[in-house]
């Protein structure tokens, strides 16, 4: 048997001594992360829109996972309000030394239909809200000489796909955001990579099903497999599967993967 200091060492929570801030963290890959994270050791921080859904998954974590969890409402598209958010989670749980870029939104409309308000909406959300969060956490990152950016984007930040334009604008733009930054901060410590799903099995995704059914009259059932249609495995992508990825790119034996777009899409790309 294993004793004395040896066995602490191993005994401990691998992620025991990080901070995890998770956008969009109430519901579906958000939450799947922040309990990942926190099943690994991870205090976590959750931001998004509506308090009662934040409230539920802090309490369902805190119970199954016994960590300290911190909650703050904030819309990312709002950079006061980011900034007021990050302050109140580090004040409560210390510096995070994990951000992930995961709240979003995923509006369908044809071009020609998308006005400069629809464009705006899109990208505050997808883009400039992973841009807010990023420059309110990376000087303590780059403090510690420590740090793990990690942006939820898509398949639709690696390709085009009909009527959702402004959405795929806004994560190839994150994909930019992730590269360039990558290089800016390659000596300092701090890492940013992407994970980019396919079509996943989460609230937004049932949102998009909706619409299409309510938009062509197909079924349900057609209406997932229209989506599914892309992967070549046939089937939504689960939110844990995203997880995992996050995860080991949050991990020290992925200190050399920086600017890296990891693709969860059962081979579409």
């Amino acid at each position: 048997m294993i004793t004395g200091p040896l066995m602490e060492i191993n005994t401990k929570p691998r992620f025991s001594r990080h901070h995890a801030v998770i956008t969009g963290g109430g519901r579906g890959i958000g939450a799947a992360i922040a309990e990942t994270l926190a099943n690994l050791g991870a205090t976590v921080s959750l931001i998004g829109r509506n308090t009662e859904v934040l409230q539920a998954t802090e309490d369902r974590i805190i119970k199954e996972h016994g960590v300290k969890v911190a909650t703050a409402s904030a819309d990312v598209a709002d950079e006061t309000a980011v900034r007021k958010a990050i302050s109140a989670v580090t004040n409560v749980l210390g510096a995070p030394t994990i951000l992930v870029n995961n709240a979003g939104v995923a509006l369908s409309a044809p071009f020609l239909k998308s006005d400069a308000a629809f464009w705006r909406k899109v990208l505050d959300v997808d883009l400039m809200g992973a841009v807010y969060c990023t420059q309110a956490v990376l000087p303590a990152m780059l403090e510690a000489k420590w740090g793990r950016i990690i942006n939820i984007a898509s398949t639709a930040g690696m390709k085009g796909y009909a009527y959702i334009t402004t959405y795929c604008a806004a994560k190839h733009g994150m994909i930019g955001l992730t590269r360039a930054l990558a290089i800016e901060t390659a000596r300092t410590g701090v890492t940013v990579n992407a994970v980019c799903p396919g079509y996943t099995d989460t609230d937004m995704t049932a949102q998009s099903i909706a619409n299409i059914t309510k938009k062509t009259g197909r079924s349900r059932e057609e209406a997932i497999a229209s989506l599914v249609a892309h992967n070549p495995q046939g089937r939504l992508i689960q939110p844990a599967e995203v997880a995992d990825a996050v995860a080991w790119l949050c991990g020290d034996n992925s200190a050399s993967v920086t600017g890296q777009s990891i693709i969860i899409a059962g081979g579409e790309i």
